[in-house]
């Protein structure tokens, strides 16, 4: 059985489940809510079984009054006769309840950061949001570490979030790196780059894509950006003449811009990533912050560009704009690169683990 929090965009975390169900194609799908628009390709005919929350969603991306309710329909999530529960966990699918004998694998794209991490919530909001988030985020910090504690296996998408794992939650976890799509994203010669950096994603504080439009606009060099979200306000205000806001965009327009921008820009600290991984899959080089994932999926000097927030970050940011040199990097090496990261390099990793954690609950085997 696979479990998911809730489908409410198709992200990173939603092209796991995908794999998770390409490799298991007979288990059933749960989570607390859905949104059928929003189920990746290889999702599309399945019938995610939801909870009683769905009477209470309304769609799209509008689910944070929910929020209070999750620990608990998670923990009423019926597992039936499966002998095998694979969750995919970012706040509180590890509460689903297993019965004795059966397995269970906890796939964490991170322990919720919301509520380990005040640096995170003091980037949310004003001071009436960030005071109600930290309470919510006190008041369920003893449960969540209650819970890391019941997957046998905790597998992660970096090491950087299994540092995490480690400190928060006082356990070890494996590593498996999340796949990119390298079918789909590819390059193409025939396409010519067009002298703009790209930052593309969900435009979320953590992600500080403010800092992004600011540099590129102190270094004087063209940037697009490609994404929605709650601080679209923010980037707005920071945005000047060279500055294009596209909005969100489809895949085919994603991949083109992939394709003809000089570089992707990464002004975040990632748990991973993808969209660096999909900018490489392409054969375009990624300058990303020195933090979080993208040290495990971006070669410094190799397929892309590291940099240090030393000073003032939009002004290191910049500094990286104004000097890179896009000449220095090949399209076939940063295309090797990124070939590492398939879809079946990621299920036969999970699959080895899910072998284990089997062999682990029945030693002596069939």
């Amino acid at each position: 059985m696979i479990v998911h929090e809730r489908f409410t965009e198709v992200g990173g975390s939603e092209r796991v489940v995908e794999q998770f169900h390409a490799l298991w194609p007979d288990a059933t799908v749960h989570a607390a809510f859905a949104d059928p628009s929003a189920l990746p390709p290889g999702l599309a005919d399945v019938k995610v079984q939801t909870s009683s929350l769905q009477a209470l969603y309304k769609g799209g991306r509008g689910y944070a009054r929910l929020l209070p309710l999750m620990p608990w329909a998670m923990s009423h999530i019926d597992v039936g006769e499966a002998d095998l529960v694979v969750a995919s966990h970012h706040a509180f699918a590890n509460r689903v309840r297993v019965p004795v004998g059966c397995g269970f694998i906890s796939y964490t794209h991170t322990p919720a950061r919301w509520m380990w991490d005040p640096r995170l919530r003091a980037l949310e909001g004003g001071l009436p949001t960030r005071v109600l988030l930290g309470a919510i985020a006190t008041s369920l910090r003893r449960t969540d570490h209650a819970a890391a504690q019941h997957p046998d296996v905790i597998v992660v998408n970096s090491a950087h979030v299994a540092g995490r794992v480690r400190r928060w939650w006082g356990r070890e976890a494996q590593v498996i790196h999340p796949p990119v799509d390298i079918e789909r994203f590819h390059p193409d010669l025939s396409v010519r780059r067009e002298g703009f950096f790209l930052l593309a994603g969900r435009l979320v504080p953590y992600k500080r894509p403010e800092v992004a439009v600011a540099a590129a606009r102190r270094a004087g060099v063209r940037l697009v950006v490609a994404g929605e979200g709650r601080s679209r306000g923010a980037v707005e205000q920071a945005a000047g003449p060279g500055v294009e806001l596209l909005g969100e965009v489809d895949d085919e327009t994603l991949v083109e811009l992939y394709r003809s921008c000089i570089a992707v820009v990464l002004p975040g600290e990632e748990d991973f990533g993808i969209v660096p991984l999909e900018a490489q899959a392409c054969g375009t080089p990624v300058i990303a912050l020195r933090a979080g994932g993208a040290c495990e999926s971006v070669l410094d000097g190799r397929t892309g560009m590291l940099y240090d927030a030393e000073e003032d970050e939009v002004v290191s940011l910049a500094r990286s704009l104004a000097s890179f040199d896009p000449g220095r990097f090949s399209s076939e090496v940063i295309r090797e690169h990124a070939e590492r990261f398939s879809p079946q390099a990621f299920r036969q990793a999970v699959d080895i683990v899910a072998g284990q954690v089997s062999a682990a609950r029945d030693p002596q085997g069939p």
